[in-house]
């Protein structure tokens, strides 16, 4: 990463940008079955992003040998959109497997007290 001096509203407004877009992004590139879901796809993005999102942005600026070549603005960005990118997608990998752990093998959901 490049050593130049950053404010920490910059830096702010680029964990928001990315986490935006990435969000954006998640809810475009596989549609939802209603707003709801839209909203809370797009909200679980969000968050995500600005809260992962310069770990994530570091992580992957290290393994793709990065570091020298990017600012910290654009490491930023880079980690909050693919933290809100890939957020939605881990989430519903174990929403789908909770879901095979409580169904019957008619596929039907289990009733309360049922084995």
């Amino acid at each position: 990463m490049t050593s130049e001096p950053i404010s920490t509203a910059a830096l702010w407004a680029a964990r928001i940008l990315g986490a935006t877009a990435g969000a954006a992004i998640s809810v475009a590139y596989l549609l939802p079955k209603g707003r709801r879901e839209a909203a809370v796809r797009f909200l679980t993005g969000l968050v995500t992003g600005i809260t992962f999102g310069p770990p994530a942005g570091l992580m992957l600026a290290s393994r793709l040998q990065l570091e020298t070549t990017l600012s910290s603005v654009e490491v930023a960005v880079m980690g909050s959109a693919a933290a809100s990118l890939c957020a939605w997608w881990a989430l519903g990998v174990l929403s789908r497997f909770a879901e095979s752990l409580f169904r019957k093998a008619d596929g039907a959901p289990k009733q309360d007290g049922e084995a």
